[in-house]
């Protein structure tokens, strides 16, 4: 018998339970959408944490105190921060850079324009912040070197901040408060949004030296800053940026270049690190629609040997009328693997559907991967042929005598 009769038997024999059929394959239709989905959902938020963390600056090496089970500081494997005058070295000394800044923040009440705001971000910093954070000013001024020197009281708001204390009028040359001490505003921030959990139009930047005077604490490093962001010109430089920053600051600091007291972050670290996070979510949702096809594929064997049964008169005059052991278990195996397919098919319209609206609707970014639409296929045929092989070897050995009485 030719593979297109067989298959137009297949068929035939598939629509006479259309219901059944459709509800056989509900199992592999929800595994095939989970296997698309579960990849789009992935990519898409490998894709959205990249984004987040190269939209921090271009280029960027993060320098911190390193961290052992015995803490920070002296005799603990790490510094609680880093002196200003480690920034100006970076500054002066390292070769391959765009530019260099520090950080310090703390959490104040900040009032003005008849407004008071609580658990305000105040961020310490120096003049190199906007360069180094790819951050610019669309009114006033930042922060300048003359400012730090000379610890003068001023600030630049992060365009939210800017709208809620003065939504009427220019903040520029307008006095705030923050905690007891008065500021001169002379700058606002462009709008950069949230960026990780960080808001950044939420933020108030003042000189670094004025955080250390007013708003940090000496006997706990309030005098040193927490992380140096160091930007290098270019990707192809931030090797040689990060040897000479080792060199630099071991010696600085007296320790050995093999076990500073320091570390260095990059983007693609922080990139890796959440990858791996994102990879064991993968691998959950992975199982979760490995079941799911196992689930469907006993469903389809299942079905198969009960249709073996009823069919089994059937079977025995096919036999009777020259039909070979091979042609039976053919068939049979066929409405297995269509089972799976059609199943498969409909997964993937689902699947690729279920993709782009989560990505439309806002809930969640997603990622569509060409390469998961023929997995999902394979999957399924796999599925159809594993599970449907036992019930079409059954029929296929059947007695034709015995089947021809069966009632």
């Amino acid at each position: 018998m030719s593979l297109w009769r067989t298959l137009k038997l297949s068929w035939e024999g598939l629509s006479l339970n259309k219901v059944r059929s459709f509800l056989t394959t509900l199992g592999v239709i929800i595994g095939v959408a989970a296997v698309i989905i579960m990849l789009a959902v992935s990519s898409g938020a490998e894709a959205e944490i990249a984004d987040q963390i190269n939209a921090l600056g271009p280029n960027l090496i993060m320098v911190m105190p390193s961290f052992s089970m015995r803490g920070f500081g002296p005799g603990a494997g790490g510094v609680t921060g880093f002196p200003v005058e480690d920034i100006d070295a970076i500054a002066q000394n390292v070769s391959g850079i765009n530019g260099v800044a520090g950080e310090q923040t703390s959490n104040q009440t900040v009032k003005g324009g008849g407004t008071t705001l609580e658990s305000i971000t105040v961020v310490g910093t120096t003049s190199g912040y906007p360069a180094v954070r790819e951050y610019s000013v669309v009114e006033g001024r930042f922060v300048t070197d003359e400012d730090n020197d000379r610890s003068n009281r001023v600030a630049v708001l992060g365009s939210s901040i800017a709208q809620e204390l003065f939504p009427d009028t220019s903040p520029v040359g307008q006095s705030i408060k923050i905690d007891s001490t008065k500021f001169t505003v002379v700058g606002v921030m462009e709008e950069k949004g949230v960026v990780g959990t960080t808001d950044y139009d939420g933020r108030v930047y003042i000189p670094l030296t004025v955080v250390f005077d007013k708003f940090t604490s000496s006997r706990f490093g309030g005098d040193t800053v927490r992380v140096v962001y160091v930007s290098a010109e270019s990707r192809q430089t931030m090797d040689s940026v990060m040897s000479q920053l080792t060199t630099l600051l071991s010696q600085r600091h007296e320790v050995d270049p093999m076990a500073p007291d320091f570390q260095l972050l990059t983007q693609d670290t922080i990139i890796d690190t959440a990858a791996s996070t994102t990879e064991t979510f993968r691998n959950l949702l992975a199982w979760v629609a490995a079941v799911s096809l196992v689930v469907g594929g006993i469903g389809i064997m299942n079905i198969m040997l009960v249709s073996v049964t009823e069919r089994t008169r059937e079977i025995g005059l096919r036999q009777a009328l020259g039909a070979r052991p091979r042609d039976v278990q053919l068939q049979f195996l066929l409405e297995a693997v269509t089972l799976s397919l059609v199943g498969g098919l409909l997964g993937v319209l689902g699947g690729v559907g279920g993709s782009y609206l989560s990505n439309a609707l806002g809930t969640m970014r997603t990622d569509l991967v060409p390469a998961s639409i023929p997995l999902a296929f394979l999957a399924a045929a796999a599925v159809g042929i594993f599970f449907g092989y036992y019930p079409a070897t059954k029929a296929a050995q059947l007695d034709p005598i015995v089947a021809l009485r069966h009632e």
